[in-house]
């Protein structure tokens, strides 16, 4: 720690604000001297804390605290930026072409909108603007927002400097046709009283706070201020307990709560949101959930409008967990990708196809539509797989109550197949390599000259040996090389292969998938 011969003004209520150092962002936790060095310290805590150095801590005296033990560091005045205003902002970024960012996409809570060209160029005729990564601290002179901008329906202020829920509402409340506003990445204090700024958000209707280190219990108590919310994404932030949403809330049809590491019991909580629709509950760590108010093969009354529900990449591994889902009386569009519902035979078109027989109401499995004539095969195996069970349990007559727990569904499909013949009965097929053996073509987008190379797998090789294998193909050492995979029942998209540890059975790699291979 140095003197710096240039002091810079540092606002009187510096203490908690927001500041900027090259491309990363920190909360101001102390400001004064730090003996023997001489000269103005900024203390601050780094919203990343591998970018910090301390606790707050110089020499064993304490100056301030993080959360971080290593979350904090000590800075000249003249190495930060406190920002500057939302106008100044969107002059600095909209004076250039407003015509090219009149074309411009916005994604707010996963959702792309692309809007058309406005004829008259100009400030007020925006219906979007972005500031994302931009450095506005505050509203600016009051009233100036709804004079300049007031058309703005979407606005964007990801990653700004902006230090508590006061400021966003002063902004907020001088654009009265605000739908959707994108606040991922900052820190904002709540008010004392948030029920004070619902007239500052009263038209809102999506709303994204991504990273933000919110508690499920803090995002409860802001929800006051947003009576009309229909849309939020809080996902990566510090929600880990769901309390019941009572009185708040209470509007919402979409919420995401993926990459938080949740207490599974608690979810069921969000029972509570009458008209909640679509569920992403995806990377939070979800094994198990149950309905108890209904026996296998009803309905539940909780979660009565929710008809989309995601739970990727989770730690599912028993089919119990799918039967509880078939409760849900709404459900039509679901994806369990990434989880380890295996069956009998190991084969993932199998546990595809038992996905589709015990849900009966689902047309949309993990992003593919599902046909009738898949429907029909798919429920068709499921009787003759089961059969033999079914007979031992008693068949006609009355399976044992084990077995209808077990197979919720298997009454109602025989109601409208017709119970199975003796000779169509499906034995289960042993677990074995031949079994698994993937036809997957692997294809070099970033090498034009090389041809595609096809190999035939077995989906429990995980990820790294198939690494080695390229290795030994490509010459190209295996940390080198990044995977990605495409489906051909998913057009366009390209999904990541990102652990080395893992199956391809994992990632529900299937008989004749592409895999991309590019290098660094």
């Amino acid at each position: 720690m140095g003197a710096d011969q240039t002091e810079p003004e540092v606002p009187e209520d510096a203490v908690g604000r927001r500041v900027s150092c090259g491309m990363e962002r920190a909360t101001v936790r102390y400001v004064g001297a730090v003996p023997p060095t001489t000269g103005l310290w900024l203390g601050v805590e780094w919203d990343n804390p591998e970018r910090g150095k301390h606790d707050g801590s110089h020499e064993g005296v304490l100056y301030f605290t993080c959360r971080h033990p290593k979350g904090g560091s000590f800075v000249r005045p003249a190495k930060v930026s406190f920002g500057v205003d939302y106008l100044t902002a969107v002059l600095q970024v909209y004076q250039v072409d407003t015509e090219e960012v009149l074309r411009e996409e916005i994604s707010i809570s996963s959702k792309a909108l692309e809007w058309q060209r406005i004829e008259e160029r100009s400030l007020e005729s925006l219906p979007s603007v972005l500031l994302n990564r931009c450095e506005v601290n505050g509203p600016g002179a009051s009233g100036e927002i709804q004079r300049t901008t007031p058309n703005v329906r979407w606005l964007d202020l990801t990653g700004t400097l902006l230090c508590c829920w006061e400021d966003v509402a002063s902004i907020t409340q001088q654009l009265q046709q605000l739908e959707g506003l994108q606040l991922s990445y900052n820190r904002l204090r709540l008010p004392s009283d948030p029920s004070a700024y619902c007239q500052a958000f009263c038209s809102l209707r999506v709303l994204a706070l991504v990273g933000c280190e919110l508690t499920w219990s803090q995002i409860l108590d802001a929800a006051l201020m947003w009576p009309q919310l229909e849309d939020l994404c809080v996902e990566e932030n510090a929600i880990t307990e769901l309390q019941r949403p009572d009185a708040v809330l209470q509007s919402l049809k979409s919420l995401s709560l993926s990459r938080n590491a949740l207490v599974q019991d608690s979810v069921l909580s969000l029972a509570a949101l009458p008209r909640l629709e679509h569920l992403k509950l995806s990377e939070t760590g979800l094994s198990a959930i149950r309905f108890e108010d209904v026996p296998p093969g009803n309905q539940t009354a909780m979660f009565p409008t929710l008809k989309i529900l995601n739970v990727d990449h989770n730690n599912i591994t028993e089919w119990s967990v799918v039967d509880e889902l078939a409760k849900l009386p709404s459900l039509v569009q679901f994806s369990c990708r990434g989880n380890r519902l295996v069956s009998s035979d190991g084969n993932v078109r199998t546990a595809n196809q038992l996905l589709i027989a015990k849900l009966g109401q689902v047309v949309i499995l993990n992003g593919c539509e599902i046909h009738a004539e898949d429907r029909r095969g798919a429920e068709l195996d499921y009787i003759k797989m089961f059969g033999e069970e079914w007979l031992k349990a008693g068949g006609q007559s009355q399976p044992s109550t084990q077995f209808t727990c077990q197979h919720p569904r298997y009454l109602s499909l025989i109601d409208k197949y017709g119970a199975p013949e003796e000779g169509e009965l499906k034995k289960p097929e042993p677990f074995a390599l031949k079994n698994q053996l993937l036809k997957i073509m692997f294809v070099f987008p970033d090498d034009a000259n090389r041809k595609p190379i096809e190999k035939k797998l077995p989906a429990s090789m995980v990820v790294q040996k198939v690494k080695g294998l390229l290795y030994r193909l490509l010459k190209v050492p295996a940390a080198d090389l990044k995977l990605t995979y495409t489906s051909p029942k998913m057009v366009g998209t390209e999904f990541e292969i990102d652990s080395d540890l893992k199956t391809l059975q994992f990632y529900s790699i299937e008989d004749g998938d592409q895999v991309l291979v590019r290098w660094s």
